[in-house]
């Protein structure tokens, strides 16, 4: 089936049905035969991410509102601006005479017209991003993220960390390894993957965390199945390094699914001691359980459970890790949908995420750690959270200072990690 078609029709389902773009692209490549599976990959996450900016450029040669137009002649059209303006590969001329067919095939023939003569004005046009006394318009518009997001950055972290993390949130994001210590050395792994012509290389700051620079689909490599590595953010591995879990522990991992910081956990551990790993669902835990069953992981304990309610049946633990449910304002270069959600939900987050929290906190041993983290970009789910824990809980104390982490400044996603520790 046509590329392009598969894109549209992925675009218009996540736009009509406010589907995740993940799994809409899942659904369709998995029932479609796919000549380009990548290039529709590209198309719909580029669309989506830049969809704000798409349509300011989208203005800027039409006549009417953007809201008169058919929906499905505007996702064609934000589909073709793209190819243009965003994708070097594509010869201007091919995006819009595919843009052409395309609005045909979905037998929208009335404004094959339209899309012809907007895409070409557009093809040879400069974009002009507006350069105005309002600065959150501004870095709305270049950066594709809407006005109140951008303010609640800016009003959290200043404009300068502001625009750089809206300049990472645009394109690929890395894909970084962690390499399975319980079966292979990261030099071994880089080999076997260079052999099925993959290639990755280690981060200088992180042991045993390879960055694929070259390569295709790592999920299908020998190397995986083999149970090799995980897919893992660095900072997530630097959440687990501040845990710091040994051998012949009791560890909790309170929100675990799908399991990356457990099997991350338990490779520290040396596959030796105690971890329980929970999640709300049976389906979640499930993963959890293949997961550690393809990395030959058997120290592992996942089981449905609510981190929110207090279970005294479980044991007192030596460490445990609360990454915590959150908005995921730090990871919007991954999931960009996300960053059209509206904020509203968080202050609903902030209730359950404190809530786990304390709850978390009474299974702990005296002495032992809490390590608090999210994915998230803001400080009522985290600094303020951890404050509020604080200031209830004076027999705990702040190992270290707070840790936010960024793309620009770090190499990874937007990540908050806060370290407390019992005492008596």
């Amino acid at each position: 089936m046509d590329d392009r078609f598969l894109a549209y029709k992925i675009l218009l389902k996540i736009e009509r049905d406010k589907a995740y773009s993940n799994i809409a692209v899942d659904a369709v490549l998995k029932n479609n035969d796919v000549v380009s599976a990548p290039f529709v990959c590209q198309l719909v996450y580029g669309v989506i991410e830049r969809k704000i900016t798409l349509d300011y450029i989208l203005s800027q040669f039409l006549t009417q509102p953007l809201k008169k137009l058919n929906p499905q002649v505007l996702t064609v059209l934000r589909m073709g601006v793209y190819q243009i303006k965003f994708l070097d590969k594509v010869p201007d001329s091919a995006a819009v005479n595919e843009s052409v067919k395309l609005v045909k095939k979905i037998k929208c023939a009335f404004a094959s017209g339209l899309v012809n003569s907007v895409l070409r004005k557009i093809s040879t046009n400069e974009i002009k991003y507006p350069e105005t006394d309002n600065i959150i318009f501004d870095l709305s518009i270049k950066y594709s993220c809407p006005k109140e997001l951008v303010k609640h950055y800016v009003d959290d972290y200043g404009i300068e960390d502001t625009e750089e993390f809206l300049k990472d949130s645009i394109g690929n994001a890395p894909i970084v390894l962690r390499v399975n210590t319980l079966k292979t050395t990261a030099d071994a792994l880089i080999m076997l993957l260079s052999s099925e012509n993959i290639t990755a290389t280690k981060c200088d700051d992180i042991e045993n965390a390879l960055v694929l620079t070259d390569g295709g689909a790592v999920f299908k490599t020998k190397a995986y199945s083999d149970g090799l590595f995980h897919v893992q953010d660095k900072a997530s591995q630097i959440c687990i390094f501040k845990l710091d879990p040994k051998p012949n522990e009791v560890v909790f991992d309170m929100c675990a699914s799908p399991g990356g910081k457990s099997f991350t956990i338990a490779e520290k551990m040396k596959n030796i001691g105690e971890l329980y790993s929970f999640d709300l669902y049976e389906h979640r835990v499930k993963l959890i359980s293949d997961g550690a069953q393809r990395l030959g992981i058997n120290i592992i304990n996942a089981n449905v459970g609510d981190a929110s309610q207090f279970n005294d049946a479980l044991p007192k633990a030596d460490k445990i890790l609360c990454d915590v449910p959150c908005s995921g304002l730090g990871v919007i270069r991954r999931k960009p949908e996300i960053r059209y959600k509206d904020l509203d939900f968080v202050d609903n987050l902030c209730e359950l995420q404190y809530n786990i929290l304390s709850c978390s906190a009474k299974y702990l041993k005296q002495n032992g750690v809490l390590v608090y983290s999210t994915c998230s970009l803001n400080k009522k789910e985290n600094e303020d959270i951890c404050d509020k824990f604080l200031a209830e809980n004076n027999d705990f104390q702040k190992v270290e200072d707070y840790i936010t982490l960024w793309p620009h400044k770090n190499a990874t996603d937007g990540f908050f990690i806060a370290k407390f520790k019992k005492v008596s």
